[in-house]
């Protein structure tokens, strides 16, 4: 699952970009509300603890934005303020507490099965899947359902051991990326409307013009609730046209190595059929363009952060 350990100051990161965010995130919420944000009456108290959690950690991370308040909290910036003591709330509590950060959010809660359901989530901006889709499901199901590769051979056995295991003062840390073929970081409507039956890699324009490519990154956070139980994700999306990122030493080398390197069950999951071809002649072209000018060596590792 590609699991590190996260720092507490980690939890919750925000960056330059979170009056966009915060601004498609209302958006969606008036568009779409409860098929986004959603939580079951047994989950409930579980999403409030997230609210209270929240409002702890927000203001002591990030003092100049967030004031904590005798009823919760107040954003200094979009001068929101939310109440999450009263009852009931004035909104769903996922959909309260996605309107503080940048990340969408789900909490998994086990049942008496010894499986963990999706059972309080808000999610935004997720580009690929919707949570009406998956609301309710248990783990196995979640990915089984979206073809997620290895899930039954290399990751169920695993993964359910993981949540069983995972603790509130020890959250984890994953990664991973995919490429799109169009600027929308709410929904990528390459794939087909939001609204449609049928969405899937197969509706999108094949090899259309580097501009339009797009790399995306999530970065998940894992952390079990102290009170509840719940196992909550954050999922903090990092979107960038990839003519930004190859500017960078060393990526275009990597990306296309790493792109190169799926196997035949992932590169389907990921639509590279749809992007390849005009998608590694540029990350090619970028990065002989490094060796030549010194920016790089051919054939040398070079260590960077995730994703770059």
């Amino acid at each position: 699952m590609g699991l590190r350990a996260m720092k507490w100051n980690e939890w919750i990161e925000l960056d330059n970009q979170f009056l966009k965010f915060h601004a498609d995130k209302i958006r969606r919420i008036e568009e779409r509300g409860p098929k986004c944000s959603k939580t079951t009456p047994e989950a409930y108290d579980g999403a409030c603890e997230l609210l209270e959690e929240f409002c702890d950690y927000l203001p002591q991370r990030y003092p100049s934005l967030y004031r904590k308040t005798a009823v919760g909290m107040e954003n200094l910036v979009t001068r929101e303020s939310f109440n999450i003591v009263e009852r009931p709330l004035a909104e769903d509590p996922m959909q309260m507490a996605a309107k503080m950060v940048q990340d969408d959010l789900a909490i998994m809660f086990e049942k008496s099965d010894g499986q963990y359901y999706l059972l309080a989530g808000s999610i935004l901006l997720p580009g690929f899947w919707r949570l009406e889709d998956k609301f309710g499901m248990p783990l196995s199901e979640i990915h089984s359902s979206g073809d997620v590769p290895g899930f039954k051979t290399k990751l169920e056995k695993g993964m359910t051991s993981f949540f069983r295991r995972v603790q509130p003062n020890a959250p984890v840390l994953r990664s991973n990326y995919f490429m799109q073929v169009d600027d929308g970081l709410a929904w990528s409507h390459s794939i087909g409307s939001e609204d449609s039956d049928g969405i899937g890699w197969y509706s999108a324009v094949k090899n259309k013009a580097i501009e339009h490519h797009w790399f995306r990154s999530e970065r998940q956070s894992l952390r079990r609730l102290p009170r509840s139980g719940g196992v909550v994700f954050t999922i903090r999306t990092y979107f960038h046209r990839v003519t930004e990122i190859a500017e960078e030493p060393g990526v275009p080398g990597r990306l296309a190595s790493a792109v190169r390197s799926w196997g035949d069950d992932v590169a389907k999951y990921k639509g590279r059929e749809r992007y390849q071809d005009v998608l590694l002649a540029y990350l090619d072209m970028k990065h002989q363009e490094q060796v030549e000018n010194g920016t790089v060596v051919e054939g040398e590792e070079r260590e960077g952060m995730y994703p770059f």
